[in-house]
């Protein structure tokens, strides 16, 4: 069975609170499931790659066999392709965890896609919405340091 994916990770403040939504669908457009959850406090990049982890990880569950994994994020998208490299160590290990639950699959293909696409746009209300009820509660959010000077991720 042939599922796609979109998956979209945020982070107010960049590093700062964060969350991921996820839609699943078939081939046809049919949503399937959609999921999202905060998971923290964290930069965008990561969240980003734990989106995009947790989106293969609701496709196994589902007993997709194949996927079509789309994100707005060209850099994560690039690096799971091998078109960019990784340099950040705690992104590596994020991509190698998505690259070890991918390898499940018969098939995984990355497509990058514009923030504007109607599903990664839904994916991205999920998150938000996610965030706002997180905020309204009133939970506490752990303080994050922001990264040296120079630091990319």
């Amino acid at each position: 069975m042939i599922l796609h994916t979109f998956s979209d990770g945020g982070a107010r403040g960049n590093p700062g609170p964060a969350a991921i939504g996820v839609v699943l669908c078939e081939p046809d457009g049919k949503i399937v499931h959609e999921f999202a959850e905060c998971i923290g406090a964290m930069t965008n990049n990561k969240a980003e790659y734990r989106a995009m982890l947790k989106a293969l990880e609701l496709a196994k569950a589902r007993k997709a066999t194949r996927l079509i994994a789309h994100g707005d994020s060209e850099l994560i998208i690039f690096q799971l392709q091998g078109l960019y490299r990784i340099k950040n160590p705690d992104l590596r290990t994020l991509a190698e965890k998505v690259k070890s639950v991918a390898s499940a699959f018969e098939a995984v293909d990355w497509k990058q896609v514009p923030r504007e696409h109607p599903m990664i746009s839904r994916a991205d209300k999920l998150l938000n919405q996610a965030l706002n009820r997180q905020k309204s509660r009133g939970a506490l959010i752990p303080a994050v340091q922001k990264p040296p000077q120079g630091e990319l991720f």
